[in-house]
């Protein structure tokens, strides 16, 4: 009579076969660090942001290597619709949550102040991207990498002027300049990073914003330094203050389906110098 295998043994095998690999120095898939899982849910179970229609949990995006987020969250328009994005945004939950504050905080109030109107539309030039920082080969990996930053090419009012970093930043008129001034200064409040035209030559065309941690004592980065700005016009003349709307910015920051960089197969968090010196995005 056949002797019956015990049902443990392909176990035992597949387990015998994983420690034969080990031991031949065949290096074990890098995980993304457990931080940013933690950050992520402990977001969600605070309720600091609320699925809607246009904020919406997907699937779990896990890789390329370090790559991907949890629970990302495919963004279409903030402050329950009022501020839609050019394109559907890929971000974290804690990500979503300070734009939402930073809005409410920063942006509205400058663009009424500046215009007496709202902004109704951003921009976006790329939310999540398995690249390096500043999408060059062979650098660390980007915060872009894990849906934890966002790039800002410009704004739409409410009444259909647009604002774009690349022209605007400083051949915009008085007013317009400020705005994007008011709205730099106000990032660096809301945001660890950010990094707007002047800062280096890979942001001449947006600006720049993640939640990255820079070393333990939670230090920020704001390039340029913020300057003083000129004062809001007077509300009475806010009426005739329309200009003609100029074309929408060119996205060129988006994911080109190449390769990931070597950066996401390597072990540790290599994306943003988690406690060590800052580094561009």
């Amino acid at each position: 009579m056949a002797r019956r295998l015990s049902p443990i043994l392909p176990f035992l095998a597949l387990a015998l076969a994983a420690a034969a690999l080990a031991s031949c120095g065949v290096p074990a898939r890098p995980e993304r660090p457990a931080w940013r899982t933690q950050r992520e849910n402990a977001c969600l179970a605070e309720r600091r942001v609320r699925p809607s229609a246009y904020v919406q949990i997907a699937n779990e995006m896990d890789g390329p290597g370090i790559c991907g987020l949890t629970r990302p969250m495919k963004v279409t328009a903030l402050q329950g619709g009022a501020v839609a994005f050019n394109a559907t945004a890929t971000l974290d939950c804690p990500m979503v949550a300070t734009l939402e504050d930073w809005l409410a905080d920063v942006v509205q109030p400058a663009a009424q102040a500046r215009f007496g109107v709202a902004v109704a539309q951003i921009d976006s030039m790329g939310s999540y991207s398995c690249r390096g920082m500043n999408g060059q080969r062979g650098a660390p990996l980007s915060e872009h990498s894990f849906g934890n930053a966002l790039d800002i090419g410009g704004f739409v009012l409410a009444d259909g002027r647009r604002i774009t970093l690349v022209h605007d930043w400083t051949r915009g008129d008085e007013q317009t300049r400020a705005f994007l001034m008011d709205v730099h200064a106000g990032s660096c409040k809301h945001f660890s990073t950010v990094l707007s035209p002047g800062s280096n030559a890979f942001h001449y065309n947006h600006i720049h914003v993640d939640l990255a941690l820079h070393g333990r004592s939670g230090r920020s980065v704001c390039k340029p330094v913020p300057h003083e700005i000129a004062a809001p016009p007077d509300p009475a003349l806010l009426a005739n203050a329309a200009s003609p709307a100029r074309g929408a910015v060119e996205d060129d920051d988006s994911d080109t389906g190449e390769a990931p960089p070597r950066a996401a197969f390597e072990g540790g968090d290599t994306a943003m110098g988690a406690y060590g010196a800052p580094r561009r995005q």
